[in-house]
């Protein structure tokens, strides 16, 4: 390991001056970046700081060993991460050599090498040159075959539980027959490596694989058939790797073999960013690199062309705290520059504010919007400030997600509230009626659209007219009952309940929470916290409708392109990008560092945690400002949140804090009566001075679910304004036909609904909209 060094204003001793028959475009190069693209025998690690001019040393390494005939373009593998990051490569290097780059058929992602190598070879796992590669959504449906076949139920062993399972075995480079007892066990009660087992044979049965597939069969080729790997070692005279701290079990694994032979492998990376194992990633592979190439040369590229010293003293200091780092010192020839801000605020709402106030303060000093940026930890903090800035005029952009109130899971709570504020929103209607899964089907829809077209009416309208007849099969029609009179108890609910409560009883007499509940992917936690902020965000409002209201409006905020906006993203999406000006708020214990990453992973996951937060620094070029709040909403509740650990570990030398929690504090009080114990409502479910209570709402479910279907036969359209005119050219002892029953005699009408006697099917009920006389 090499020691853990703070921030120095000088650079370096400069090495050996490199001989003076280099190109000319090496010139505007530093010493280190010279060193690595020079050094072109043997395994070499370039650790790179961030903002230390990475890309420029691997583009000019690359080009240089073309341009001196060291190898031929395609005797050279260079992988990257992303195709985005191939294309800048390939048009970087074409700029310095021209166009003999473009005969470099292994410069590209992972996945994309790999895909050509298995074309090659594809006999050697049992599939044919022409497979298919399956996407997420051919896996799922798989996936679901095969539970089923196996009698599991998917509800308690999700078909994405078990592909998220599948993708990190694959990551690792573990077949069926490699999982352990433990990992069998994480899925179907032991049927882990069954299910995996079967997966894969599935797979080779359809001549397709999945992206995981595309490592792991090549990875396997190379385990079982030497003389193919052989082959590889001697093309690749040199092998270049880009973002190397990001590299998976399976790419490691991958990239180790094909470098054994010649050794000449150069990676670039740094420690110091590795901040995606929830991906596989894994920081010991760059960690153990001086290991598994000895004799290995480190490069460390140090100059920071980005950002001002006291951005970088932050960051420095801050990441000296981790045991896990190969360590280096970053030094910059800028001035000092403003140190970093650490401001503390009573709660989210008032970070809001502080951060708009500061925003439009810089724009009227001039500073371009392009250049501001508000990174999070997690996405459900984003809302605030969509909030905010819809208020005060402020354009932003939502980077690497959707905004707020676009995401799926809040799209779906929102149309129940527009159908239970408005019966005749057919399109919110549309979106939740099988929203969770109720059996609700295409065709059942079909038939409502068609109900609704010919007597025009709403959909919510024809679901119940068609609930009352023989047109839906007897479970269908159940279930469209319940779900109508879901939907006149929520009304009446709504009348009682403060919007908030309201949504809540909603998610949970839906089944949407338990859906989610149920749903064991990455993604399915951070939803339901969304729908928590949501909860939270409709405690501002009085009405249902005016909440809606509100929601209409941030939803139109649709600026044009070109118009200057504030960018709003998570630290893991800012990776790689710079701001002149960022905010980094919600640096609280519990939110960053991640509590959950906390409790899943202990000690390693705090030091990536920290790793974050030094790439959140280190993504700003001026001015950085940390926000921390003394109180938050987690989970609807009121927590007292203290100041991130990393507050506390950055050094005085670069940070000014301030704080505003007083006159914040006094502000907030005089809203409450209880303003020794402002939580006390909560706790003791009092209202408060909103009329506003804690668990309360609970009491009101347990109401009305026996007259539910009562209601909606005697209540419910009348309370809508629904009115199906019946039709005139049908009468008793009329003889009529339908698609489904054949011919039948009408026997008795009441108002649009008909009872008919069918010659072969016997008598049913049914809606004179589905008959024509015959």
């Amino acid at each position: 390991m090499f020691p853990n060094c703070s921030l120095v204003t000088q650079p370096p001793s400069s090495s050996e001056t490199p001989p003076s028959a280099i190109p000319d475009w090496l010139d505007g190069l530093n010493e280190p970046q010279r060193e690595a693209v020079l050094t072109t025998e043997g395994p070499v690690l370039m650790l790179a700081g961030a903002g230390t001019g990475k890309t420029a040393a691997l583009t000019a390494r690359l080009a240089y060993l073309i341009r001196n005939r060291l190898a031929w373009p395609s005797e050279i593998l260079c992988v990257t991460f992303t195709n985005r990051a191939a294309r800048e490569m390939r048009h970087r290097v074409g700029q310095l050599i021209g166009d003999a780059v473009e005969g470099m058929p292994w410069l590209g992602t992972f996945h994309s090498i790999c895909a050509r190598m298995l074309r090659r070879h594809a006999e050697l796992v049992g599939l044919q040159s022409n497979y298919t590669i399956i996407d997420m959504d051919d896996q799922q449906r798989l996936l679901k075959q095969l539970i089923a076949e196996n009698g599991l139920d998917e509800k308690r062993w999700p078909a994405r539980q078990l592909a998220g399972l599948i993708d990190r075995w694959k990551n690792r480079g573990l077949n069926p027959n490699d999982l352990d007892a433990v990992e069998n066990e994480a899925y179907g009660n032991g049927q882990g490596a069954r299910m995996y087992r079967q997966y894969q044979e599935r797979l080779k049965a359809l001549n397709a694989c999945d992206f995981g597939d595309l490592l792991l069969h090549v990875l396997n080729i190379f385990r079982t058939h030497h003389d193919v790997l052989e082959q590889y070692q001697n093309r690749f005279k040199y092998i270049m790797v880009d973002e190397y701290q990001d590299t998976n079990g399976v790419q490691y694994l991958w990239l180790r073999l094909l470098a054994q032979t010649r050794k000449n492998i150069c990676v670039v990376g740094d420690d110091d960013q590795s901040i995606y194992s929830w991906r596989g990633a894994e920081v010991a592979n760059i960690l153990r690199f001086e290991k598994d190439f000895p004799g290995a040369k480190v490069i460390r590229l140090e100059q920071n062309y980005r950002s001002t010293p006291h951005i970088l003293g932050a960051a420095s200091g801050l990441i000296e705290e981790n045991s896990q780092r190969l360590g280096k010192t970053l030094w910059t020839e800028f001035d000092g520059g403003e140190k970093l801000r650490v401001i503390g605020v009573w709660d989210a709402p008032e970070e809001a504010r502080r951060v708009g106030d500061e925003i439009e303060r810089l724009e009227r000093e001039g500073a371009p919007l392009d250049q501001v940026a508000i990174l999070v930890r997690a996405q459900y903090q984003t809302r605030e400030f969509e909030d905010r800035f819809i208020q005060v005029g402020l354009n932003y952009r939502i980077i690497g997600g959707f905004r707020f109130y676009e995401r799926a899971e809040i799209r779906d709570a929102l149309a129940y509230l527009r159908v239970i504020a408005q019966p005749q929103d057919d399109l919110a209607f549309e979106r939740i009626y099988n929203q969770p899964k109720r059996g609700l089907g295409a065709k059942t829809l079909e038939k409502m659209h068609r109900h609704a077209r010919q007597v025009a009416l709403p959909l919510a309208a024809a679901a119940l007219d068609l609930a009352d007849t023989d047109e839906l099969p007897a479970r269908t029609r159940n279930t469209v009952t319940a779900l109508m009179g879901d939907f006149v108890r929520w009304r009446e609910m709504a009348e009682e309940l403060s919007p908030a409560e309201l949504l809540r009883a909603v998610l949970e007499e839906s089944g949407y929470n338990q859906m989610l509940q149920a749903d064991r992917s990455s993604e399915s936690a951070g939803r339901l916290e969304n729908l928590t902020e949501l909860a939270r965000a409709m405690e501002d409002y009085h009405t249902l409708e005016e909440f809606l209201e509100h929601v209409s409006l941030v939803m139109d905020n649709d600026a044009t392109d070109d118009e200057e906006k504030i960018t709003i993203m998570t630290m893991h999406a800012a990776k790689g990008l710079e701001f002149g000006h960022l905010f980094l708020p919600g640096w609280e214990e519990g939110v960053f560092p991640s509590q959950r990453a906390l409790d899943e992973g202990g000690l390693a996951s705090l030091e990536e945690e920290r790793r974050l937060a030094y790439v959140a620094i280190t993504r700003a070029r001026r001015r950085c400002t940390i926000l921390h709040a003394a109180n938050r909403r987690i989970y609807g509740q009121w927590t007292s949140s203290i100041p991130s650990r990393f507050i506390e570990e950055l050094p005085e030398d670069h940070i000014e804090q301030e704080t505003t929690l007083t006159g914040g504090a006094s502000l907030w009080r005089a809203n409450w009566s209880e303003q020794e114990d402002p939580f006390a409502h909560v706790a003791q479910n009092r209202p408060d001075r909103s009329g506003h209570r804690g668990p309360g709402w609970q009491r009101a479910l347990s109401t009305g679910y026996e007259t539910a279907p009562k209601r909606i036969r005697e209540t419910g359209r009348s309370a809508a304004s629904f009115a199906a005119k019946p039709r005139s050219d049908i009468a008793i002892g009329a003889r009529v036909f339908h698609d489904k029953f054949g011919y039948g005699k009408v026997v008795a009408q009441e108002g649009n609904k008909l009872e008919i006697d069918f010659e072969s099917t016997g008598r049913k009920r049914l809606l004179d909209s589905f008959v024509k006389l015959a």
